[in-house]
């Protein structure tokens, strides 16, 4: 049969931010691009995420006066990364890392803010650092990005007030003050007034911040590149010819097409969240693959791990942790349909503490929440689920709010209704409530609110370390991690094991190439972002660990991709762009 047929230089697998990092590099370069995404909406996990990038050494943070010592974070990601330190991987990151930054500040929309503290997630690990290293995207107009607004993935609505986004640090304890702070009321209702009009006229909120702002930046330093992006068009396979990976066959408009990639075939799907079968042969806590849950899309299946083991590459099974790992817990919509929430940093607050089914503490909750996950995990050996309850007092979820639990004045009753909210009007009426032990979680929150009474937690240390104590709350003294659980009634939110990215990935190298088993590059072939194995070895050493290196190798991949073009010259490109006598040829925009 005739079959279209679609001549590139290099052809991108997903919109999220390894794959557009990789698409407006490589256009930048001079190279011929094609985006094709298997979603009618581009941003993947990116436009649900935080926004955060985890980049040692740029401008940046010396802009704010932070100059790391020599050699710290290689140190910190050696600590990190154990048995799986990839020392070219490091260094190709570390190296490469600034100078993406650059490329992207300096040329295209895509801008980024440094606070002036905020901690690595281990800061007393040798390497680690208090502040430098974590940037946030810059909030983004959304009518820059015209009428194609409507095609950029929306954020997670659990993490929306109102479906609009807030941005994190600053916004957030507005939003937490608004009626304890006349500043902070002054801001959230201007904020609040721009955000309803932008959706009566719009339909949506136009003020992007945090990963949506980070997708929509990405999305319009492509347009502004001509780059075209194919929407609701799926990978079926991908091509090979004399031992090259030399295009794809893409389902696009109805058409099955032979996109040919005369350089390179960039794979950026977004790893395995939603591939049962993977869950279940890599996850501990999900022995059938199903008992784990995950805000991201639910598209992301696994398809450039697949396309790529069926050509040579491999998947490490071996990394300590398949995926980044975070407390969730899930609720009900308002349309019906379940919704997942990441709990982030509420654990964190003072008068929020976490117990297990028998009414114990296990760990310090202002820890990370890939590290809370897995006390989470040990804790639980042995039960049939992996599951917690986060608990505080009145006072407390209407001054911080509790996973979607808004802060005051904002009502609880819908959450109590559903389920989500459990409450009772003493521990043991609570207790009763969440089937544990009354006499154990009376004992536990006793020997607590002793501790805290003093500022100190002897149990677990909460507050003690740096990153506890930047999530807490910095008005409350002499541990803005620590306040008895006091005033009734109580509260409790159950808590099961979620991700906000999967870690094990395909083997690649520093260049971002995917390697056979004979870790050989395979010819034409690259992996970005969580379809490439954690550069990080299976471990969350600081806020965007993954937005980080998959900005950095998607930009890796793209400078890579044209210095083999223009070593190889155009007569050796164009060599490789065959035709089968029987196809027709299409032109990309």
């Amino acid at each position: 049969m005739e079959q279209d047929v679609v001549n590139v230089d290099v052809l991108i697998v997903g919109t999220g931010a390894s794959g557009m990092a990789a698409a407006v590099t490589a256009k930048a370069q001079g190279l011929k691009v094609l985006v094709v995404e298997k979603e009618a909406l581009y941003g993947g996990t990116t436009a649900r995420s935080g926004g955060w990038l985890w980049i040692p050494g740029t401008r940046l943070a010396t802009e704010q006066g932070i100059e790391e010592p020599a050699g710290a974070a290689t140190a910190y990601m050696r600590h990190e990364a154990t048995t799986h330190y990839d020392e070219k991987r490091v260094d190709a990151f570390l190296k490469h890392g600034p100078e993406a930054i650059e490329f992207f500040t300096r040329n295209t929309c895509v801008q980024f803010d440094m606070p002036a503290v905020f901690p690595d997630y281990h800061a007393e690990a040798p390497g680690g650092q208090p502040g430098g290293r974590s940037m946030v995207t810059r909030p983004f107009d959304g009518r820059e990005l015209g009428a194609r607004v409507k095609q950029l993935a929306p954020p997670l609505p659990e993490l929306t007030v109102f479906g609009m986004m807030l941005g994190s640090g600053p916004e957030i304890k507005h939003f937490m003050r608004t009626f304890k702070s006349f500043t902070s009321f002054v801001y959230v209702t201007k904020r609040l007034s721009r955000h309803f009009l932008d959706v009566l006229r719009f339909g949506r909120g136009m003020t992007l911040t945090n990963g949506n702002a980070l997708a929509g930046r990405l999305a319009k330093a492509g347009m502004d590149l001509d780059v075209p992006v194919w929407l609701s068009s799926p990978v079926r396979q991908l091509i090979v010819e004399q031992d090259r990976v030399t295009g794809a066959v893409v389902q696009h408009e109805g058409k099955t097409l032979r996109v040919l990639a005369s350089q390179a075939v960039v794979l950026a799907c977004g790893g395995f969240p939603y591939d049962v079968a993977r869950r279940k042969q890599l996850f501990p806590h999900a022995p059938t693959g199903h008992e784990h849950y995950s805000p991201s899309p639910s598209t992301n299946t696994g398809d450039g791990l697949r396309l790529a083991e069926a050509v040579g590459g491999h998947v490490d099974g071996t990394i300590p942790h398949a995926a980044a790992w975070v407390p969730t817990s899930v609720t009900r919509r308002k349309d019906g349909s379940p919704g997942v929430m990441p709990h982030f940093i509420d654990r964190a607050k003072p008068g929020v503490i976490a117990v297990t089914t028998q009414g114990k503490r296990f760990t310090n909750e202002g820890n990370s929440y890939h590290d809370f996950v897995q006390d989470m995990v040990k804790a639980c050996e042995g039960q049939g689920e992996v599951t917690a309850w986060l608990l505080c007092d009145h006072k407390v979820l209407r001054n911080y709010g509790l996973g979607c639990v808004a802060p005051a004045p904002l009502p609880i009753g819908r959450h109590l209704r559903s389920g989500y909210l459990k409450r009772g009007a003493t521990w043991a009426e609570l207790a009763r409530e969440i089937d544990v032990p009354a006499a154990t979680l009376e004992r536990t929150v006793e020997a607590f609110n002793a501790d805290a009474a003093r500022g100190v937690d002897n149990a677990f240390g909460k507050g003690s370390k740096a990153y506890n104590r930047y999530q807490g709350d910095a008005l409350v003294t002499p541990n803005p991690c620590l306040a008895p659980l006091e005033q009734g009634p109580f509260y409790a939110i159950k808590l099961v094991v979620g991700d906000i990215g999967t870690f094990a990935g395909l083997v690649t190298n520093e260049h971002a190439q995917v390697l056979d088993d004979d870790r050989q590059p395979i010819a034409g072939l690259y992996a970005v972002g969580n379809d490439a194995a954690s550069v990080m070895g299976g471990n969350y050493p600081g806020a965007g660990i993954t937005l980080g290196p998959a900005l950095t190798f998607g930009y890796v991949a793209g400078m890579h991709i044209a210095a083999a073009r223009r070593q190889a010259g155009e007569h050796d490109a164009d060599a490789l762009r065959v035709v089968p006598s029987r196809e027709k040829t299409l032109e990309v925009a």
